[in-house]
């Protein structure tokens, strides 16, 4: 069997050199099409590819697979099947549309179908959401502008990876229109709330994963084992009302500033389709605690984008980052996550916090490119924003690159 990484392997399907869906990706997601036909589906070039009509042709047959998987709104179901399973069908993929195979003509017709055709919905259902707080330098930035600069990092950011349980049901997808949130308030020059809309409306750059079905309640993942349980990852817009996060998030955190909405891009790139970008991280110190421990390059060089835009200027620029800046990376966070026995299933989402690089342009939230509102940052139009005004609209880009 062809393996799905092979760098220098190309598909029969036409692949632009600047697309983000070469055959090395084969991501997976649920479709569309204008019949209202939902299934499980993934993608080359820019053409999705029906995996139930796949396996209704028998392309799958010497894997060991329901009739009805892929046959599904959600991918829960092929999440519960575990990396072994997930890894023949990649492959399989691969092969099936490698450029030294071919295709009936008859099959390609309802195989395929052109990605502006298909109408994308949300990849899974979510049951469980954690948002941790991984990147060093935003818990820097945070803790500069609240806190003491020269005690910027709490006593336990690095001993723990820091998360909080989020609010699954407003994880939404991508292009979904966004409401301004209303809250509590507390305006500088007062003594006692207010209520409104919030006036800080803020994005965090960031990324999730996915995981399979994990252990049972009271049985933990190792970070030898916790590989193995992350099925892929997407990107992740934690949207943040900022002036009602500050009233509301002590003693116990994040609330109605968070959990309004939180957009996810409808592709879930598999961990193994990351694996060649897999980089060293940060040394960590002081050192870990023995169940934090890893081996290996567990980060993952994933470019990272925001472009801003609105009614007067099309999108631009505003924000370069990398995923490669996590202090924490996955396997530590459901390490961490488990060790108290909780249990994981399909389809939980765990995001990685505000991704922020060491330098200003590389920062993942308007708080820290606008420095809390002191620098206001330029806008092709003339104007400037400090937040987000009515009418923005965001794009999160993440892309890896190949060296050869």
């Amino acid at each position: 069997m062809i393996k799905a990484n092979d760098p220098y392997r190309k598909s029969w399907i036409e692949v632009t050199s600047h697309s983000d869906f070469p055959i090395q990706n084969i991501p997976f997601g649920i479709c569309k099409t204008s019949d209202k036909t939902i299934y499980v589906g993934s993608r080359i070039g820019d053409y999705t590819i029906n995996l139930n009509a796949l396996h209704k042709l028998n392309y799958f047959n010497e894997i060991s697979l329901d009739r009805d998987i892929f046959n599904k709104e959600t991918l829960n179901d092929f999440l519960k099947l575990g990396k072994p399973i997930w890894r023949q069908v990649r492959d399989r993929i691969a092969e099936i549309f490698d450029s030294n195979n071919v295709m009936d003509e008859s099959h390609k017709t309802v195989v395929l179908s052109k990605i502006d055709e298909v109408e994308m919905l949300m990849p899974v259902k979510v049951g469980d959401y954690t948002d941790f707080y991984s990147s060093r330098q935003h818990a820097y930035n945070i803790g500069c502008m609240f806190r003491d600069p020269n005690n910027a990092l709490l006593p336990n950011w690095l001993h723990i990876p820091v998360g909080y349980h989020g609010r699954a049901s407003s994880i939404i997808l991508s292009g979904t229109n966004i409401y301004r949130p209303k809250g509590q308030k507390l305006p500088d020059d007062s003594d006692s709330p207010s209520f409104g809309p919030s006036k800080l409306l803020d994005f965090e750059l960031e990324m999730a994963f996915i995981t399979g079905q994990g252990k049972n309640l009271g049985e933990t993942i190792s970070t030898q084992e916790a590989d193995d349980y992350i099925f892929g990852m997407c990107i992740f817009n934690d949207w943040s009302a900022r002036d009602i996060q500050k009233w509301e998030y002590v003693p116990l955190g994040p609330f109605l500033g968070k959990s309004f909405a939180s957009s996810i891009s409808p592709w879930i790139v598999t961990l193994d389709a990351l694996e060649p970008f897999r980089v060293a991280g940060e040394i960590q110190k002081p050192k870990v605690l023995p169940y934090l421990k890893f081996e290996g390059n567990k980060n993952i060089d994933i470019n990272l984008e925001v472009l801003l835009g609105s009614y007067n200027f099309d999108p631009h620029l505003i924000s370069k980052s990398n995923y490669k800046y996590m202090y924490w990376n996955m396997t530590q966070q459901l390490a961490h996550h488990t060790i108290n026995g909780c249990n994981i299933n399909a389809g939980d989402m765990m995001a990685s916090g505000t991704i922020s690089g060491n330098s200003p342009e590389a920062y993942g939230s308007m708080l820290e490119l606008s420095w809390k509102g002191s620098k206001p940052i330029p806008m092709p139009d003339g104007s400037e924003r400090k937040f987000l005004n009515d009418n923005d609209t965001l794009i999160m880009r993440a892309y890896c690159q190949s060296k050869i």
